[in-house]
């Protein structure tokens, strides 16, 4: 009761104006009000906390939100009403003995407010309790209908708003924990039946306007960021001892062997963890482009498919197990090359998605360190967009949702992909995409690889804090797929086109505004959200994952359909002459 007595007296010199109804009549409303303060304050810790841990609800997190419920929400509540009531039971009967007002206070409290209220010590501190004018009415200076909209009606008011206070605590995730809030608060609401009748209905006149007040406060805390509702709950890695064969017995070779200068070592990926040593001499010059020489190696090179920035590819037969593959050869074979050649193999070698590349040795090759990877007929997105127009929505929807899917495979082992742009999908024979070219991949932490001279990637398409010089995250390649999304929809980059990459990198390092969306689409707001220039505002892979299936969905189309088809059926046509070679068009994977 003495906290109650303090509450009391500052709220009686907060506003306590001798005006009718009375100077503590007042003070029990301002009362009411400080003390509606308190479940909002609640409400603004556990957003402050769920900026945290997101929508993670174990037995830690569940605890202390159940415990700020109880305390905020009914416990200092309940207490605070009950022991203002007592305290003007107390000043009214003993003459302010127990009750812990001064001198004054007692002067004030017994003051007459004549008509209808009477005095102040009569009207707060006698008659019935709340309990007894609801269930057992007597004679009361109002009528029992006024009674029961007052103590009924406000309390359930009062309710309705602590729990929008709940429900925008816990905004972006289940609305179960809300119950932390409203069921205290409707057992501190019974608790209270026996506070004095008139005590009661002046309390809660305060504590309802303030219960909306509150919020305002909650609402501006704002929700946890999409990154930490859609973090994956981390999981101890397992160490996985690499497997050493027991070297076997010397045989006699029934084949002769290759000549020396031919031979190859075993392939980096089978080796032991730490990366062979590199001459300190440049190896050998590539062949010049078209060469059909292979050195005698396994791969058998057949024609070469493309020139990046870090390598050639090239159409290879592996003569030992009679397939064809993509074969990446580094331009210059020194330890810079070697050493990302090996981190782009170890890489991709863990990320397991039927639309992500596949990469199924690193060898050394006579002109240099080679990348063998799955090879696969098709058409780049760049390509399609290119000559038969832009995506529609169904087909964009199931493009977003599988490329998502592929990354967030390759995020989960902590490979970042760093450049995805529209030629680095690739839609194969049956409309499916695939995504390709890890070439500027790294595993997330490892910042000491960079190439010098290096520009990660494709200004039109580069996200804006990589542009910066940020490091590259998660949040960057769900930009760079959303804006390779919105090209598939519109035809063109987010940010438009410029007239050189230099000034398309200095857009994207100003972060200026994307204007080219396909602001018709039913995946603009999606898109909008996506490419916002703060990585911590953008929603997830996953979180994007799943809208676009729920959109795919409810429009009856499946997610894992074709994007579009690339091979149709067409009438025979006339064999080539002899002399003439057809060349499908065809792109690594």
């Amino acid at each position: 009761m003495g906290l109650a007595s303090a509450l009391l007296s500052f709220a009686h010199s907060l506003f306590g104006p001798g005006i009718w109804p009375g100077d503590w009549v007042w003070a029990t409303s301002t009362a009411g009000a400080l003390v509606a303060l308190l479940p909002a304050l609640g409400a603004m810790i556990v957003a402050i906390i769920r900026k945290g841990t997101g929508n993670r609800y174990d037995v830690v997190t569940l605890s202390v939100f159940g415990g700020i419920g109880v305390v905020a929400v009914f416990l200092l509540p309940w207490l605070l009403a009950t022991g203002v009531s007592q305290t003007y039971q107390e000043a009214a009967s003993k003459s302010g003995g127990q009750s812990g007002f001064s001198a004054s206070d007692l002067a004030t409290y017994n003051a007459d407010y004549s008509p209808l209220i009477g005095k102040q010590s009569e009207y707060l501190g006698r008659g019935q309790n709340v309990y007894e004018v609801l269930f057992y009415p007597n004679g009361m200076q109002l009528s029992y209908i006024f009674y029961l909209i007052l103590l009924v009606g406000l309390p359930a008011l009062s309710l309705l708003f602590v729990m929008l206070q709940a429900r925008t605590a816990f905004r972006r995730g289940p609305k179960w924990p809300s119950r932390f809030f409203w069921i205290p608060f409707v057992l501190m609401v019974l608790a209270s039946v026996g506070m004095g009748a008139n005590t009661a209905v002046h309390f809660w006149l305060g504590f309802l306007p303030f219960s909306v007040l509150g919020l305002i406060p909650v609402a501006l805390v704002g929700p946890p960021p999409w990154s930490v509702i859609n973090r994956p709950d981390p999981q101890p890695r397992q160490k996985v001892e690499p497997y050493r064969p027991e070297p076997p017995a010397p045989k006699p070779q029934p084949q002769l062997p290759p000549p020396p200068a031919q031979q190859y070592p075993a392939t980096a990926l089978a080796q032991a963890p730490e990366p062979p040593a590199l001459a300190a001499a440049p190896g050998p010059i590539p062949p010049p482009p078209g060469s059909r020489n292979s050195g005698g190696s396994r791969y058998k090179r057949v024609r070469r498919l493309g020139h990046g920035g870090f390598g050639t590819v090239w159409e290879a037969v592996d003569t030992q197990l009679n397939r064809t593959v993509a074969l990446k050869i580094a331009h210059a074979p020194d330890r810079d090359t070697e050493e990302r050649m090996q981190r782009e193999a170890r890489a991709l070698a863990v990320v397991n998605h039927p639309n992500c590349v596949k990469v199924y040795d690193l060898v050394e090759e006579p002109d240099g360190l080679a990348l063998v990877m799955e090879y696969l007929e098709g058409r780049s997105l760049a390509e399609i967009v290119d000559s038969q127009g832009p995506l529609d929505d169904i087909a964009a929807g199931r493009l977003w949702s599988t490329m998502a899917g592929a990354l967030a495979a390759a995020h989960e082992k902590g490979v970042l992909h760093r450049d995805l742009k529209p030629s680095n999908i690739i839609l194969d024979r049956n409309g499916l995409a695939h995504l390709i070219d890890f070439g500027i991949a790294r595993s997330q932490g490892d910042s000491k690889m960079t190439a010098t001279g290096m520009m990660i990637g494709t200004p039109d398409f580069v996200a804006p804090e990589q542009a910066m010089g940020s490091p590259a995250s998660p949040a960057s390649d769900a930009w760079q797929l959303a804006a390779t999304v919105s090209y598939a929809l519109s035809g063109q980059p987010p940010r438009g086109t410029r007239e050189t990459p230099m000034a398309a990198l200095m857009a994207a390092a100003r972060a200026e505004p994307v204007s080219k969306l396909p602001n018709r689409s039913a995946h603009a707001r999606i898109l909008i959200a996506s490419l916002d220039q703060e990585p911590r505002r953008r929603p997830t892979l996953t979180a994007v994952r799943r809208d676009v299936e729920g959109w795919l969905a409810r429009a009856g189309k499946s997610p894992d359909g074709p994007v579009t088809q690339i091979v149709t059926r067409r009438p025979p046509q006339p064999q080539p002459q002899p002399h003439q070679q057809p060349q499908p068009q065809r792109h690594p994977r």
